[in-house]
C-alpha cells in the first residue's frame, strides 16, 4: 500500500546522505511492515463512522500534515515549475486519491484481510504493464512465471473453483483497481518526474498536498457532512494518515537509503500476512483456508516477478 509514494518517487531525485540512524533497519523495517499491514484494519474501522471518500481525505490530510511538519524541520521547499506540479498532479490522482478511495469504498463490502491480499498484486500488475510500458525492462522466463503462479494464487483466494461463491464482486473488483493503479502511477512518475533535482521529501509533500486538494474538491459533492463526530473511526483514520501515509514514508526513505530500494521493497510481502492476522484478531473477520494459500501464491509470484537477470540492477 503503500511503496505508494516513497516508490513513486524514488526514481525522481538523487537522495541525499543519510545521517546515522539510532534504530537498526530491522527495527523499521519490522515497524514499518506492521504499519502498512493494520492500515487496512484503519480504513474498515474508518468507514464504520465515515463515508469512503471522508476516509480518504481525513487520511490525506493527516499525512500531509506529518510531511509538512518533516519539511518543515529539515527547512526544505516544494517543487517549482508548473510542469513539474502538473505531473504530480497526476501522480497524486494514481498514487494517493484514486487507490486510496478505492480501498476505502472496497472495504465498505469486503473484509479488510482480503483488500491487504489484493494490494500485493500490484508487483503483478507491475511486471504485466512493464511488458508494455517500459521497453528496457525486458521479461524473462522466470518472471513470466511468477506472473503466471501470482494470477493463480488471487484465483484461489477469490475462490474460482466455487464460483466466486459469497464473494462481493464490487467490492473485490475495486481493490484490485486500487493495486492497479499504483503501478500505473509508478510507470507515469519514472517517465515524467525523473530527474528534476527536487528531493524525495519535498515531490512527495507535494504529491500529497494535490492529492488532499483533490479530495477536497470531489468530498464535498459525494458526501454531507457528518451529523455528529464518532471518535473511534476518527482515530483509526488519525493514525491510518499520521502513521500509515505519513510516517511511513519518512521510515521507507531512511530504509531506501540505508539498505538500498529492493530490501526496503520487500515490505511488500509482509503487508498481507500483518494484514489477516489483524483483520482476524481485532475485527473477528472468518479466514477460510484459501486465504491464506492462496496469498502465499500470490506473493510467492510477485517475488518471481521482481528477479532481474544477473548483472541487471533496477
Amino acid at each position: 500500500m503503500s511503496t505508494v509514494t516513497t516508490a513513486a518517487t524514488s526514481e525522481s531525485a538523487p537522495a541525499a546522505a543519510p545521517s546515522r540512524p539510532r534504530l537498526d533497519w530491522r527495527l523499521r523495517f519490522g515497524a514499518l511492515s506492521l504499519i502498512w499491514g493494520f492500515s487496512f484494519l484503519f480504513i474498515k474501522v474508518g468507514t464504520e463512522g465515515y463515508a469512503p471518500f471522508q476516509v480518504t481525505l481525513g487520511r490525506l490530510v493527516f499525512g500531509t500534515a506529518v510531511l509538512a511538519v518533516a519539511m518543515a524541520v529539515k527547512r526544505q521547499r516544494l517543487p517549482r515549475g508548473a510542469r513539474t506540479w502538473g505531473h504530480l498532479a497526476v501522480a497524486a490522482f494514481l498514487l494517493n486519491a484514486l487507490p486510496f478511495s478505492l480501498f476505502a469504498y472496497a472495504e465498505l463490502t469486503i473484509p479488510s484481510t482480503l483488500a491487504g491480499i489484493c494490494n500485493a498484486t500490484s508487483p503483478l500488475w507491475g511486471m504485466l504493464l512493464s511488458l508494455v510500458a517500459l521497453s528496457e525492462d525486458r521479461p524473462t522466463r522466470v518472471r513470466f512465471a511468477g506472473l503466471g503462479l501470482g494470477f493463480i494464487g488471487v484465483l484461489t483466494v477469490l475462490g474460482a473453483w466455487e464460483g466466486f461463491h459469497g464473494l462481493d464482486v464490487t467490492g473485490t473488483v475495486m481493490a484490485l483497481l486500487a493495486s492497479l493503479s499504483y503501478p500505473i502511477g509508478w510507470i507515469y512518475v519514472r517517465r515524467t518526474l525523473a530527474g528534476t533535482g527536487d528531493s524525495h521529501l519535498a515531490m512527495t509533500g507535494a504529491q500529497l498536498l494535490l492529492a488532499t486538494a483533490q479530495l477536497a474538491v470531489v468530498t464535498p459533492l459525494f458526501t454531507s457532512f457528518p451529523a455528529h463526530f464518532a471518535p473511534v473511526p476518527l482515530l483509526a483514520i488519525a493514525a491510518l494518515g499520521a502513521l500509515g501515509t505519513g510516517l511511513a514514508v519518512l521510515v521507507q526513505y531512511g530504509l531506501v537509503a540505508e539498505v538500498g530500494p529492493t530490501t526496503a521493497q520487500m515490505v511488500t510481502y509482509f503487508i498481507p500476512v500483518i494484514a489477516a492476522a489483524a483483520g482476524v484478531a481485532v475485527l473477528g473477520e472468518s479466514l477460510r483456508w484459501s486465504t491464506p494459500v492462496g496469498a502465499a501464491v500470490v506473493l510467492a509470484g510477485a517475488a518471481l516477478t521482481q528477479v532481474r537477470p544477473r548483472g541487471r540492477t533496477s
